[in-house]
């Protein structure tokens, strides 16, 4: 039986795989937060160039296409 001291510098504490998480949930805790600032009136430009900015802020590189398409879907989710 492995002790739980032994697990500690077990290969899943890499710091590449720990990014890539944080980077997926503070994307989609950006998207979160436009569309509330949207439902709150406080998003008046383009959603697509809010979200590139919040994501550039972030270090969040997504394809422009990508960008487009989570706009799109924010404003669909937030107008239904």
């Amino acid at each position: 039986m492995t002790d739980s001291a032994d697990i500690a510098g077990a290969p899943f504490d890499d710091d590449d795989s720990v990014g890539e998480v944080d980077g997926v949930e503070t994307a989609e805790s950006i998207a979160e937060d436009v569309k509330d600032e949207i439902r709150l009136g406080h998003v008046q430009d383009d959603v697509s160039h809010v979200l590139e900015e919040r994501f550039d802020e972030a270090g969040i590189n997504l394809r422009p296409e990508a960008v487009d398409d989570l706009a799109e879907e924010i404003e669909r989710d937030v107008s239904s």
